[in-house]
Order: C-alpha cells, then sequence, then structure tokens
C-alpha cells in the first residue's frame, strides 16, 4: 500500500479486539472460576447459556453444541434427514448450510433469493417442493430475517419441517417474533465474527418441543444415554463451558452490540446520501417487517465496478470482503447436482455486485466518514477518467 493511496488511519473490516477489551478483566475471570472447577465439558454455565438464549429466541428449548455448522447437522440428523432427500435452501448463504444436507446423503436444492434482502424467495421455494422435499432451511443472511410468515405457510402446505439458520441473526425479529421461533429447530452460531462472538467455536439450537430437544441433546452426545449405553448413532458436538463462560459475560451486551450495528447502518444511509453516493451505489435494504441486527453491510455495486472498487478501497486501507463471490450451485463440489450458469439470476447478479463494509459495533464516526469518503474518491476517479 502506496502512502499516497492509504488512508492515515487503516479502517479494519472487523476489530474483536476492540469489544473484547472492555470486557477483558470479566472473561478472564469467568475463565479462571471455569479452570478452578475443572468442569471443562457440561459445567452449570453452559446451562446459564441456554436459559439465556431460549429467552433471546423466545422459544422453550435450547441446546448447545460445538458449532453452528454442527447445529445445522444435528437439526437435519433429528428429523431423519438421510440419503436421496432432499433440502431447499438458498444457494446464496455460507458454504455449512449446503455441506449439512450433503454429509447426510441428501440434495441441497437451490433456490433463489429476493433481491432486496438477499434472503431465500418465497416463490422459488414454492417453486422447488418435489415429492422427494423433507425439510427447507432459509437462511437470515446478514442479520435480516427471511419472509418466515410466507415460508413457514408453504412448509405447512407441504408438510414439511423448517430449520432455521440463524447463525448471523441472533436477536432478529420478523412481525415481532425472533429468529428460532418461527421453525421447527433454530440453529445459532457463536463463531468470534458474529454479533454474539466466543473466542473459538460455539453453536446453539433452539426449539419448541421437549421430544425434539430431548433428541438433539441425545445426538450431540454420541447418542448416548446413560453412559456407554447408545440409543442412536449420534456425533461429539458439545460446547466448551470455557467458551460458555465467555459467551455469558458477552450476552450481557447483546442488545447494546445490536443497537450500536443499528446506530451504524443509519449513519452509513446519512452519509452516502449526503455525499450523493447513493447515486452510484444500492445500499442495503431494510424490510419494514423485520428487526435487522446487521451482521453484515453489504452495498451493491453495479456496472461492472465492484472489484474495482474493493481494489481501491483495500489501497486505501480500507477493510472489505465479498460475502459470497461464489454462488454454491456453482461451486465445484456440487457441479453433478446439475446446476447451469444462470439458472439461479438473482443469486448470480448478488455475487456479482455485493461489497461488505465495516459494520462492527465499536466502529467510530471517523471510520465510517474515512469510508464513505474513500468510495467518493473512487467514483471521482472515475468520473474523470471517463471525461478524459
Amino acid at each position: 500500500m502506496s502512502k499516497e493511496n492509504a488512508t492515515k488511519t487503516p479502517v479494519p473490516l472487523l476489530d474483536v479486539n476492540r469489544g473484547n477489551a472492555v470486557l477483558r478483566e470479566e472473561i478472564l475471570a469467568s475463565i479462571a472460576e471455569v479452570v478452578d472447577s475443572g468442569r471443562f465439558l457440561n459445567g452449570p454455565q453452559v446451562g446459564e447459556l441456554e436459559c439465556t438464549i431460549a429467552g433471546i429466541c423466545q422459544t422453550p428449548q435450547a441446546i448447545a453444541c460445538a458449532s453452528g455448522s454442527d447445529a445445522l447437522l444435528l437439526a437435519l440428523m433429528a428429523l431423519d434427514i438421510e440419503s436421496g432427500d432432499e433440502v431447499i435452501l438458498p444457494s446464496f448463504t455460507f458454504f455449512a448450510t449446503a455441506s449439512a444436507v450433503a454429509r447426510l446423503g441428501a440434495n441441497p436444492v437451490f433456490a433463489d433469493i429476493d433481491p432486496k434482502t438477499y434472503n431465500i424467495c418465497p416463490e422459488a421455494v414454492e417453486a422447488s417442493v418435489t415429492s422427494r422435499t423433507r425439510a427447507i432451511i432459509p437462511v437470515h443472511l446478514f442479520g435480516q430475517c427471511a419472509a418466515m410468515d410466507r415460508i413457514c405457510s408453504i412448509a405447512k402446505k407441504n408438510d414439511l419441517p423448517v430449520i432455521e439458520d440463524a447463525a448471523q441473526a441472533i436477536g432478529a425479529e420478523y412481525l415481532g417474533r425472533p429468529a428460532g421461533a418461527w421453525g421447527d429447530i433454530g440453529c445459532l452460531s457463536f463463531y468470534p465474527t458474529k454479533n454474539l462472538g466466543g473466542m473459538g467455536d460455539g453453536g446453539m439450537m433452539v426449539c419448541k418441543e421437549a421430544n425434539m430437544a430431548a433428541k438433539l441433546r441425545l445426538l450431540a452426545s454420541h447418542g448416548m444415554q446413560p453412559r456407554y449405553y447408545h440409543k442412536l448413532v449420534g456425533i461429539n458436538s458439545r460446547l466448551d463451558t470455557i467458551q460458555a463462560a465467555i459467551l455469558n459475560v458477552k450476552i450481557a451486551h447483546l442488545k447494546s452490540y445490536s443497537e450500536s450495528r443499528q446506530k451504524n447502518a443509519n449513519r452509513y444511509a446519512e452519509l452516502f446520501a449526503s455525499t450523493g453516493m447513493n447515486q452510484y451505489i444500492e445500499l442495503p435494504y431494510h424490510a419494514p417487517d423485520a428487526l435487522h441486527v446487521w451482521n453484515q453491510y453489504g452495498i451493491r455495486v453495479p456496472g461492472g465496478l465492484r472489484d474495482l472498487l474493493r481494489k481501491h478501497l483495500t489501497n486505501n486501507g480500507v477493510g472489505n470482503e465479498v460475502y459470497y463471490p461464489v454462488p454454491l450451485h456453482q461451486q465445484e463440489c456440487f457441479r453433478d447436482l446439475g446446476y447451469t450458469d444462470g439458472c439461479l439470476p438473482q443469486t448470480e447478479k448478488a455475487a456479482k455486485e455485493i461489497l461488505h463494509l465495516p459494520i462492527y459495533p465499536d466502529l467510530t464516526e471517523s471510520e465510517q466518514v474515512a469510508v464513505v469518503e474513500s468510495i467518493k474518491s473512487f467514483y471521482a476517479s472515475a468520473s474523470l477518467r471517463r471525461a478524459a
């Protein structure tokens, strides 16, 4: 990066240390408590976290596991998804949503997205239902819930269970109902980049039915109950007590984290409008029925300029990322499913245009100004080049 192009102070895409630093002593004390207890698995901190998450999601049941990816896998296992079954999900999402399906020998059926919210399109879901469909997995992408009322209506009409992939959407709501409370099972992630991030992997499943919760818990512990007696073939997926203890400290601040992200999103909208940049880029859409928690802030860059803008931002010290550059239906590992280029037009267009900017809670106003000014300088230079 040249000195001429670099901003005075680089703006990171994410700085997890800022948020953790203010809680450092409290976090270390919580870790020390676990160390002194020797209960590194199934300690009381895990149960405490489960109760808190159940309250946030407004579900009677919450079951901890080792990761958000495992949460999806366990949910599918609990629903007895098997080889040859079809599961409808978006192609525009992180790999784990589809890999959980494929690991069980089932077939991911990729549906197109709503071009505004980037979430799975209900009409595309309905058009994808066949006699072999066994479940639907809507993903609440970037912190905004999918249209769950319509998706659940389609699922009910076809007698299909719904697994909510809420890995990026803890605390989000749709029509006043929290993410995770709509479907049969909700899956959360505590990966460090998430709105509630741990210091390693971690996940949670939420549901309404006690019998389903018991099955999920059993599957997450080798299908073993009592010890050395295996009722089901499960996996080893436990949330470490130390991770639970850390998350119990941080979860007390989840509401303020969400509010800070919302404040930053609103400030971006104001800054882009005041500089006229909203004429060049498309700002993220916030559905009126959704409580958005802004895990990511994705602008759309039309005209084939996304990658040029990304290079410009990087050269100017502005953190950025593309989620996701290659839709799942175009990934090499899913090539044998037979999807062709152009079959999911909204998904493919979004993958070519979307660019994510810093949005984390501790982002400062001056840093946001620097982000917007860098984008402004890109379009100013592009205009000069065209004029010349």
